[in-house]
């Protein structure tokens, strides 16, 4: 198999296990993966923000998900390992997941875009994005974006800072996709600068020292007399 078609093929698979994980850890509140070679095997790093369904009762789950790695996809000795979503306001994934929610649930578009980005922000992100498109409120399709702080659109730091996550609500009218950016605390931005104070130039550096030294000649004390000068003064 050529290179090209290798990472075509490893893209293409990495696409189905996300899509199989996000239909099978709904209730888990799944938050992304991570696929890792290892001379071993593979890796798979699964964040959720209850860990314990994932397992499953005596590891039922994610022996079940092994499996399916293995079989369906494909996947090399795959080993699953899980990891608890620290804030799950930061997690993109895990926020456009409650955003579809929400609106199978039958909450106005506006209200539960605003919600997010509000919750997003109030827990301490940078910049937040949500993008809701679909049948919204009739029979044409529109797209909705709401927006707060900062949200980068270009360049590397979309795929080294930005967190993106996707979810599709299913409604009666169609369906609505839902996107999701997140720009969590902490992140250094390439445009982002501090302006410092400059040193001093040579010349005010040395006014500072001939000042000083001119201070401190006016603490030293003038030497006193010698006594034998006073003796012969009086002789």
């Amino acid at each position: 198999m050529a290179v090209e078609h290798k990472f075509i093929a490893e893209g293409v698979r990495r696409a189905a296990v996300e899509k199989h994980f996000i239909k099978e850890l709904k209730r888990a509140g799944y938050g992304g993966m991570d696929i890792v070679r290892t001379p071993l095997g593979t890796q798979v790093t699964i964040f959720a923000e209850k860990p314990g369904i994932v397992i499953g009762k005596g590891g039922k789950v994610v022996r079940q998900l092994t499996q399916d790695l293995a079989t369906i996809y494909g996947v090399e000795s795959p080993q699953i390992e899980v990891q608890q979503v620290p804030n799950a306001n930061f997690n993109a994934q895990i926020m456009a997941e409650r955003l579809a929610n929400a609106l199978e649930r039958g909450w106005y578009f506006r209200k539960a875009g605003q919600s997010i980005i509000r919750r997003v922000m109030e827990a301490g992100a940078l910049g937040c994005e949500v993008i809701v498109a679909g049948k919204l409120t009739g029979a044409r399709a529109r797209l909705q974006k709401f927006t707060a702080g900062y949200i980068k659109h270009s360049g590397d730091p979309v795929n080294t800072i930005v967190e993106k996550g996707f979810a599709v609500a299913i409604k009666k009218l169609g369906v609505i996709g839902v996107q999701v950016r997140i720009i969590p605390p902490g992140a250094k931005l390439p445009d982002h600068f501090e302006i410092m104070e400059a040193p001093p130039k040579p010349q005010q550096m040395a006014e500072v020292v001939v000042t000083e030294v001119g201070d401190l000649a006016e603490d030293i004390e003038p030497d006193e007399p010698d006594i034998a000068d006073e003796f012969v003064e009086e002789e």
